[in-house]
């Protein structure tokens, strides 16, 4: 399978151990998860977004490319190339809206049937490995519980996809707490290095990257951001004079509070909906579908 490299946040995730202080909340593990089924080398004609989208079309034709990567919580730019491409490989066709001129119809041709069939079989052979640790019931269970996490509208009936139910869930949140930061300019995936930098700072960069378990390229991307933003300041380490030693700035105390204070709130919603024991049910899932990287 041919992996969509646009997502910063798919690629720069390494193996290590979790960060101690963010295991507590059920977002950064489905992204940890998310990460690790994302950059698994079992690539097959089974793509499951692709897949995804065949199986929407298969049970109605779908009145716009827009309303469809709403539903499915995905980016209507990536949206708008995945149609194109399944469209050129005859598995999807386009025909005006008659009620709207301007958007199309997607609708599945015969040979976007047989597609589907065929990348079933693979999809549910790699969610058997990616979901290897985990029973059949155990398997079942996880699926239920990010079922719950999702809003009504966002549920694609027929797909018991662990791999995509872990994709859904983890692009939901992450647009519900990006929302919740908007006002200050600040996204949900700041909060990883604003609460390392206040732990450990002064700290290079190099240690911030280890602790997050990202690459140096994305750790570098993410605290660029902070420094724009006069959150970050680079002092010179005083135990290597060669590289840069990172603190908060005062202004960058008063956004970490805010960004705790997103997540809280989010993790808060997310307890809400599963209750406690459904919570701590749906974090020793995720924890075992990370066996090596537990700290």
């Amino acid at each position: 399978m041919v992996r969509d490299r646009r997502d910063l946040e798919e690629t720069a995730e390494t193996s290590g151990a979790l960060a101690p202080e963010l295991t507590r909340y059920i977002g950064y593990l489905i992204r940890r998860v998310h990460a690790r089924f994302a950059a698994d080398p079992r690539y097959d004609d089974g793509r499951p977004r692709d897949f995804v989208v065949l199986t929407m079309l298969a049970e109605q034709d779908i009145h716009s490319q827009q309303s469809l990567a709403e539903r499915l919580g995905i980016n209507r730019t990536i949206m708008v190339s995945l149609v194109e491409r399944l469209e050129r490989e005859g598995y999807v066709a386009r025909t005006r809206n008659p009620d709207n001129r301007r958007s199309y119809v997607l609708s599945l041709t015969d040979a976007g049937r047989r597609a589907m069939a065929r990348m079933r079989r693979v999809v549910v052979s790699r969610d058997r490995a990616l979901t290897a640790a985990l029973s059949a019931g155990e398997r079942e269970r996880l699926n239920d519980l990010l079922r719950a996490l999702l809003p009504e509208r966002e549920r694609v009936p027929g797909i018991s996809s662990t791999e995509f139910l872990v994709s859904q869930v983890h692009f939901y949140l992450r647009r519900r707490g990006d929302s919740m930061l908007a006002e200050v300019g600040l996204r949900m995936r700041h909060y990883g290095p604003l609460s390392a930098i206040d732990k450990f700072g002064p700290c290079p960069q190099q240690q911030l990257a280890r602790y997050l378990a990202i690459n140096e390229p994305a750790a570098a991307a993410l605290v660029d951001e902070l420094v724009q933003s006069g959150l970050v300041a680079r002092g010179q380490d005083p135990t290597d004079r060669r590289r840069y030693a990172l603190t908060l700035t005062d202004l960058g105390r008063e956004r970490l509070a805010t960004v705790r204070q997103a997540a809280e709130q989010l993790q808060a919603e997310l307890t809400e909906t599963l209750g406690p024991s459904g919570t701590a049910e749906l974090r020793a899932l995720l924890g075992r579908l990370l066996p090596a990287e537990q700290p």
